[in-house]
């Protein structure tokens, strides 16, 4: 015999109250957990171990939620966790409403503390003195490529690189008035690039005018007739506007690549990445033997990047990314034998490898 409607929802009101029960009593040992972090000083947040929890969240899933919900309920309980444990202070590029913004909440979720920052030093600044507990700062997009200040930061900081996200980049059209009466558009000039096609079909008349972030787009929008934005849904949400127009990008696989910053790297997960930093002397094949090195010692690079040293002419420091953790035993050898080949050599962190789309 089939269950009447108001008998279903009883039944899910009393699993309800049964999840409330549980969720609280995972609480309380969560409270616990705090205490001994706190007494040895441990870091609130800890990437290898909130990888652990996922994935064994996702194999104990038998459906019919997918393990993207599930992992979104997790990230909020998390999120939640680290107030009772320690409040959590995140640093990210600001103004509120930016893409580092989106990335940084649907990473910790929205029961911790955010910190908008005006440029990138100052994240790895605020996060070095211990202003803040974690940084978030963009590396790398797939339209764009590397950040530029990422990179420079990196080079004259101590902190460690301890996480990494990976967010799907989508636009939006933002406003308070329908889109035919839409007179000036305010965004980055980059965004207006990658949405180029879509504004020169949709728009004739229209002007662009570009200002330093999307957030700052919005913002302006929201004060003035007749004007619209193109940013993020936390921007339209932060600033009041409506979302006219969803996903106008004229590329879908755009990615950007985040980097977590703390004072220490993770704990190995048996699926991570390291980030080197090394200089080698201006000479006919001084990074073919680097490469030659770690090729020999067989391991697998994912990223490379340089930028030019400050300091003198015509010396480069070099970004690498690859795959294992610093504590491995062939990434450590490997490592060691490249120091011969370089004037410098620094490991950045080692970091669970990001496998999916924030």
């Amino acid at each position: 015999m089939l269950m009447s409607l108001e008998d279903l929802r009883k039944k899910i009101d009393e699993i309800d109250h049964q999840l409330v029960k549980l969720l609280n009593e995972r609480a309380r040992v969560v409270v616990e957990i705090g205490k001994l972090k706190n007494k040895t000083d441990k870091p609130v947040y800890a990437p290898d171990r909130e990888k652990d929890v996922f994935t064994r969240i996702t194999k104990a899933n038998e459906g019919p939620l997918p393990d993207k919900c599930l992992i979104a309920i997790w990230r909020e309980l998390m999120s939640g966790s680290f107030v009772l444990e320690r409040p959590l202070r995140i640093g990210y590029l600001g103004p509120g409403g930016s893409f580092s913004h989106t990335a940084a909440m649907l990473k910790f979720g929205q029961s911790v503390e955010y910190e908008p920052l005006t440029d990138i030093a100052s994240i790895f600044d605020e996060v070095s003195k211990g202003h803040c507990d974690l940084g978030l700062t963009p590396v790398e997009n797939t339209m764009g490529g590397g950040v530029i200040e990422t990179l420079d930061a990196l080079i004259d900081s101590n902190v460690k690189i301890c996480a990494e996200v990976l967010m799907a980049i989508h636009h939006n059209l933002l406003s308070m008035s329908p889109l035919e009466e839409v007179e000036k558009i305010y965004s980055k000039p980059e965004v207006f690039a990658q949405c180029r096609n879509w504004l020169s079909a949709t728009f004739k008349g229209a002007q662009t005018i570009p200002v330093a972030s999307t957030a700052k787009a919005a913002q302006m929008a929201a004060e003035e007739p007749k004007s619209a934005a193109i940013g993020s849904s936390i921007a339209a949400e932060l600033y009041g506007l409506k979302i006219v127009c969803e996903n106008i990008e004229d590329n879908a696989n755009n990615v950007t690549r985040f980097l977590v910053i703390s004072r220490e790297d993770a704990k190995p997960t048996g699926e991570d990445k390291t980030a080197i930093l090394f200089s080698t002397a201006h000479k006919a094949g001084a990074l073919a033997d680097v490469l030659d090195v770690l090729k020999q010692y067989e391991i697998n690079l994912t990223n490379i990047e340089s930028r030019p040293s400050r300091k003198r002419q015509w010396e480069y420091y070099f970004f690498v990314d690859l795959l294992g953790h610093r504590t491995d035993q062939k990434i450590r050898d490997g490592l060691d034998e490249s120091r011969k080949h370089c004037l410098q050599l620094s490991v950045l962190g080692s970091f669970p490898r990001a496998t999916e789309l924030l």
